[in-house]
Order: C-alpha cells, then sequence, then structure tokens
C-alpha cells in the first residue's frame, strides 16, 4: 500500500495479513460495486447480513457460543477494512457483535447465551443495544426508561433515540432504571408495547437504520434481566468494545479517501499536467499518509494492549478522539481536492466525512472523550 510508509505490515502476523486480505477481497466485490445506491436510496441491504456471518465477522472476537473466537487486533482490522467500504456497514458489524452480542457475552445467564449468540452469529438473529434516549446521550445517568417490578415480571416505559438496526432486529438489550440502579434487559422485539420507528431524512449513515424505540408497558419475565450486569458499568463496557472498533474503522475511511484523493491527482490533468505534480497537492497526501500511519500504529497498540488485558479504558479514549478527528480532515481534505466532482457519489471522500460526523458523535462525543483524558491527566474531573 502506498499509504503504508512505516512498513506497518511487518507488526502483523501472516494470519492478521490473510484476514485483512479476506475481509478486504469481500468489500471489494460486496460493498464497493453497490454502496453509493444504498447511501443514495437510504437502504441498508440485509442481504450482506448472512454473508458478513459467513466472513466471520458477527461477534467477531467473542469466544464461544458458535462465534469466531478471533483476537481484538483481528477484529480491528476488519473493522478498518469494513469502513474502507463504508461507516454503515461497519456499523452494522459493530452494534451486532460489540454491543448487543458483547452484551450477552459479557453479562447474560447461560440460557441467555445459548439460546441468543449462536444464531446472532449466524446472521439469523440481528440484535440491537438501546441505551441513548431523547434527553439523555453523553449521561446517560439520566435515563428515564424505567423498569418496575410487578410480581415476579418486570414492566418497562421509556423511549429510547438513535438505536442501531432496532427495525430489523430480533432482538434489543435494553437498559432501564431500576429501584436497585441501572439493568439490562433482553427483550424481543416482538414484545407487546416494543416499537422501532427509524429515524429518515439523514445526511449521515444513510446505508444504515437509525431508530426511535417506544416502550409502553413492556412486560418481561424475571429471566429477562442480565444478571451480571448492575449499575453504568454494564453498558459503558460494551460501548468500550464499539469504541474499539470504531479506532480501526475511522482509519479505513481515511484510507479510503486519501487513496481515492491519489488516484484522482495521478488521472487529473490541470495546466498541461497531472495534479499529482503539484507541491500543493503532495503535501496535502503527505499529511493524510503521515496521519494515517500515526492512527494506524495507535489502533494497533490499542489493539495489543487489548489482546494482553492491559488496556485501560482512557485508552480507548485516546484512539477514539484523536482517530475519528484526523479521518474526518482527512476524508474533507480528500473531497477539496477532487473538487466539484468530489461532491457525487462517484467518488468516496464526502460519503466517509459525512458518516464520520455520526462516528465521531456516537460512543462518546469528542467532549466526552477529551474530559475523559483531561480526568487522567490533572486528576480532577470536569464533566459537570
Amino acid at each position: 500500500m502506498s499509504v503504508d510508509l512505516l512498513s506497518i505490515d511487518s507488526l502483523l502476523s501472516q494470519e492478521e495479513i490473510e484476514l485483512r486480505s479476506k475481509v478486504r477481497s469481500f468489500v471489494e466485490t460486496e460493498i464497493k460495486p453497490n454502496i453509493a445506491e444504498w447511501y443514495d436510496n437510504a437502504v441498508f441491504p440485509l442481504e450482506i447480513v448472512p454473508k458478513m456471518a459467513e466472513l466471520g465477522v458477527l461477534g467477531m472476537h467473542i469466544k464461544g457460543y458458535g462465534c469466531p473466537g478471533r483476537s481484538s487486533v483481528e477484529y480491528g482490522i476488519a473493522a478498518m477494512e469494513l469502513e474502507a467500504g463504508d461507516s454503515g456497514l461497519r456499523t452494522f458489524v459493530s452494534v451486532q457483535g460489540s454491543l448487543a452480542m458483547s452484551a450477552l457475552a459479557k453479562h447474560g445467564s447461560e440460557e441467555q447465551k445459548n439460546e441468543w449468540l449462536p444464531r446472532m452469529a449466524a446472521g439469523e438473529v440481528i440484535g440491537c443495544f438501546g441505551l441513548t434516549e431523547p434527553s439523555s446521550g453523553s449521561d446517560p445517568g439520566s435515563m428515564t426508561t424505567f423498569a418496575k417490578r410487578d410480581g415476579d415480571d418486570w414492566v418497562i416505559n421509556g423511549a429510547k433515540r438513535w438505536i442501531g438496526l432496532a427495525s430489523v432486529a430480533q432482538v434489543a438489550i435494553i437498559w432501564a432504571m431500576t429501584d436497585d440502579g441501572v439493568r439490562g434487559f433482553v427483550v424481543p422485539t416482538d414484545t407487546p408495547g416494543f416499537t422501532a420507528t427509524p429515524i429518515t431524512q439523514k445526511l449521515s449513515m444513510r446505508a444504515s437504520i437509525q431508530c426511535d424505540i417506544s416502550l409502553e408497558d413492556v412486560r418481561l419475565p424475571e429471566s429477562a434481566m442480565l444478571p451480571k450486569a448492575k449499575g453504568l458499568r454494564g453498558p459503558f463496557e460494551c460501548l468500550n468494545e464499539a469504541r474499539y472498533g470504531i479506532i480501526w474503522g475511522a482509519m479505513g475511511a481515511a484510507r479510503d479517501s486519501y487513496e481515492a484523493a491519489l488516484n484522482y491527482s495521478k488521472e487529473r490533468l490541470q495546466f498541461g499536467k497531472p495534479l499529482s505534480g503539484y507541491q500543493l497537492t503532495q503535501q496535502k497526501l503527505v499529511n493524510m499518509a503521515l496521519e494515517i500511519n500515526k492512527g494506524t500504529l495507535l489502533a494497533l497498540q490499542v489493539g495489543r494492549l487489548k489482546d494482553a488485558g492491559t488496556l485501560e479504558p482512557y485508552q480507548i479514549s485516546v484512539g477514539k478522539l484523536n482517530n475519528c478527528r484526523e479521518a474526518i480532515e482527512i476524508c474533507r481534505e480528500a473531497r477539496a481536492m477532487l473538487g466539484g466532482n468530489g461532491i457525487t457519489l462517484d467518488y468516496s471522500p464526502l460519503r466517509h466525512a459525512n458518516n464520520l460526523e455520526s462516528v465521531r458523535t456516537y460512543e462518546g462525543t469528542d467532549e466526552v472523550h477529551t474530559l475523559i483524558l483531561g480526568n487522567h491527566i490533572t486528576g480532577t474531573p470536569a464533566f459537570r
């Protein structure tokens, strides 16, 4: 790759490189030829779900229960390649695996894991993860969705917003306040009182589904509660899994935009020579390549720490904040290099940049991750 200035491939195992080639080939054949149409028509292609299951990227780094059981670095590499196709498609894998399946794997009972995880890994069941609410995004502790005991059952009332896949999911992980703090519940989406409505007219993540969820007297048995999740630590552990994938994924969007700009600059003639022959063009390409190399090394280091079991939550914030911030600038610069042609779906950079407006917002905004790091550096929390 022209973007690998530091022989980063030498830091990867042969197995990791082979996995990257496999996912990249999938993206080239299944996503890139179709993504402009999906994005333009605001369609999430449900037909791709079984293909992704066959690829082995659903619940990829979960062990057992029919899941692939790959390493964190391998999952990160897959996320990077998928987001080089489109953030919306990588987000599907993240919602399914890093959020819904992760919640079950980390916090579920054996019965819950055996009931749902094998079918989710096989793409037979789609899951979603309901934490964010209309009035509480960065502050989930203020959620108003409430689960109340009624005999041996639980009854949930409330609303969630920006919930990926909810209208096509068969199972939802819903987080609700109880008299005993925040708890998680496994909610089949055909449960009476559960309604998911897609959010339309989006300018970002158009080849993806985000929904409003209404919960009206949703009655569940005691066995629906996730037994090992109590308090906000439960959902936060899942969010960190999703944030980890974003660290890699954002660099995939950046790399694809860089490559689009590089290829265009070699072919586009202005004033009698290719754009790539001008000093300003080369400066822009160099700056992009430098940030992609740094961001990829950052992602790899975070992945190695995760696989070693020594990763700290604030280190995930380092990657999420830096790589989203740099990726969106790279995509915007690449769009500018394409001139007027860059605003069409014939080229990927503006689509990636629009998607990254969502990616930098969900799973913790730039501001939230800045304050997480500020707290770590100074020892003084400044969230309020």
